[in-house]
């Protein structure tokens, strides 16, 4: 028996014969000062998120790819990070292609040793997609995974991400409850309110300091 299967039994035996206490918790502590019409979801969020220099914008889910390749020439960015194996790395991909866009489009298809240089130093933009949104803080919840590391939205300057309308909820907790976080959770989960900002030397405030130094996030409406 390993020394973890060991410890793990001694944990479980230590419960013969007690009794769970009943849960207690009230939900409405967490849920009820945080409660908001539906179609203010959105303004909130907005408000909350511009208040911290984030750039958001307001689009169809079919037209998307279009507002993404304008943001980028705005910036005379040359390449941009995504992740070609999801629907909207599939949809980004088949756009350029089809409109001949100049920017490259990169994959994170290989282990971070492998190319840890070229993504400090070289990778100008990245696109993610979301978990969805917390209007009462103005937050992004990305879920990390496989196909896009949680790198993707950390060390690029420029992060886009993509937040579905119908995925802003009011709070965390109704967020947790509503897509069933308890069956199963990933490594880590990533709120995120705003770019990379910190005011450590002499109070003065600085963007990009230990992440992104621009936030943009696509707000898809349905078509």
């Amino acid at each position: 028996m390993s020394a973890r299967a060991n410890i793990l039994g001694k944990l479980r035996n230590s419960l013969a014969g007690t009794t769970p206490r009943p849960d207690e918790f009230d939900e409405r502590l967490v849920t009820a000062p945080w409660r908001y019409a539906p179609e203010d979801r959105i303004d909130r969020l907005r408000s909350l998120m511009e208040a911290v220099h984030t750039e958001v914008h307001q689009c169809r889910s079919d037209n998307w790819p279009e507002l993404v390749a304008e943001l980028l020439n705005k910036r005379n960015l040359t390449n941009l990070l995504c992740a070609p194996s999801k629907e909207h790395g599939r949809a980004l991909q088949a756009y350029f292609e089809a409109t001949e866009q100049k920017v490259e489009l990169l994959a994170y298809d290989q282990p971070v040793e492998a190319w840890k240089e070229e993504l400090f130093w070289n990778v100008e933009a990245s696109l993610t997609g979301t978990l969805g949104g917390i209007a009462a803080t103005g937050t992004l919840v990305l879920w990390p995974d496989r196909n896009e590391p949680r790198l993707m939205s950390l060390v690029p300057p420029v992060h886009i991400a993509l937040l579905k309308a119908s995925e802003i909820h009011d709070n965390l907790y109704d967020m947790m409850v509503a897509q069933d976080w308890a069956a199963g959770l990933p490594t880590n989960v990533l709120l995120v309110s705003g770019p990379s900002k910190t005011a450590d030397i002499e109070q003065v405030l600085a963007y990009g300091a230990h992440g992104p130094r621009e936030l943009i996030v696509l707000v898809l409406e349905d078509a």
